[in-house]
């Protein structure tokens, strides 16, 4: 059986009011309770079984031994687990946080495909086990430059799928029965809003700012991103800031009044509150715990890559 995801990451993927950074965990998968949604976008690899899933309460099926891709900002939820024969079942969890998603070159047609609440599979020609365990073992390896090739590797990847065409276990919301009152014009327009606020983070932002690269007015750009993006822009921004200092904190030694500016809070008292609601403790309580947490499970993390 393959070894639980460590606590410092189940803590982390767990929280759904602000979301963090990339990462990649395997697992042996079990059922959840109830739906959960984060914000990044989830590619699953299943080994050794079939699991069935919930996606915005639509029922899907996911095959064994392809790779998943779906926006995990749309509520989800492992609802059955069927086994091989002669097979231990274990889950890839790959998580590409929306921001450096959106920021990925050239694949455009993806971005929207998978923001309009499209499930895709992969053929397996493109993307076996052997490419995932080379990627965990990248990010096990707490390598930077490993890391990042890894990245590259998947945005090369997803490319070279574009090519052969999506095979969609779920549609887009536009392409399916339901009125969803979005097309692909309107998701565009919020991906647009996605890259100037991120492209920006660090500044002053108002609504106004963000809506203007759009064209449309600003209260209509506003209807078009919550219905998106599911939550409003404001909180959106508030979401990606804190995002960036999450990542700042864990992966740099840079001072926390310094880690506020970077992410484009106004002052530090602000950023203490917005960070204590959402993840619970200080910026300076979570390095600590996530530093200690981190070098104690080092060499088990190692053993298990």
């Amino acid at each position: 059986m393959a070894r639980p995801a460590p606590k410092h990451e189940r803590r982390f993927y767990a929280a759904n009011r602000a979301f963090g950074r990339f990462g990649i965990r395997q697992f042996y998968p079990e059922l959840m309770p109830a739906p959960h949604w984060h914000g990044h976008i989830e590619a699953n690899f299943t080994s050794g079984f079939v699991m069935d899933y919930q996606v915005d309460g639509r029922p899907i099926t996911l095959p064994a031994d392809r790779l998943i891709l779906f926006w995990a900002g749309v509520p989800h939820q492992l609802t059955r687990i069927t086994p091989l024969p002669e097979a231990t079942p274990r889950l890839s969890n790959i998580y590409l946080p929306l921001d450096a998603f959106l920021m990925m070159p050239q694949i455009v047609p993806l971005q929207l495909a998978l923001l309009g609440g499209a499930v895709i599979v992969l053929p397996p020609e493109l993307c076996g086990l052997d490419h995932v365990q080379r990627w965990y073992a990248d990010y096990r390896s707490n390598d930077f430059e490993r890391t990042e090739i890894a990245k590259a590797e998947m945005n090369a990847l997803f490319r070279r799928a574009a090519l052969h065409g999506f095979n969609y276990l779920l549609p887009p919301w536009r392409d399916s029965a339901e009125d969803r009152a979005l097309s692909s014009v309107h998701i565009r327009h919020s991906v647009a809003m996605v890259r100037h606020a991120l492209e920006n983070l660090d500044r002053p932002l108002r609504n106004a700012d963000i809506t203007a690269v759009t064209g449309l007015h600003e209260n209509y750009a506003l209807s078009i991103f919550a219905k998106t993006m599911r939550l409003p822009l404001k909180q959106f921004v508030i979401r990606m800031r804190l995002m960036r200092a999450r990542a700042l904190l864990v992966e740099s030694r840079m001072a926390i009044a310094t880690v506020a500016e970077r992410s484009g809070f106004t002052s530090i008292s602000q950023f203490y509150h917005q960070f204590r609601q959402a993840y619970g403790l200080t910026p300076d309580a979570l390095r600590r715990d996530y530093l200690a947490m981190a070098e104690a499970e080092d060499d088990t993390l190692f053993a298990s890559g």
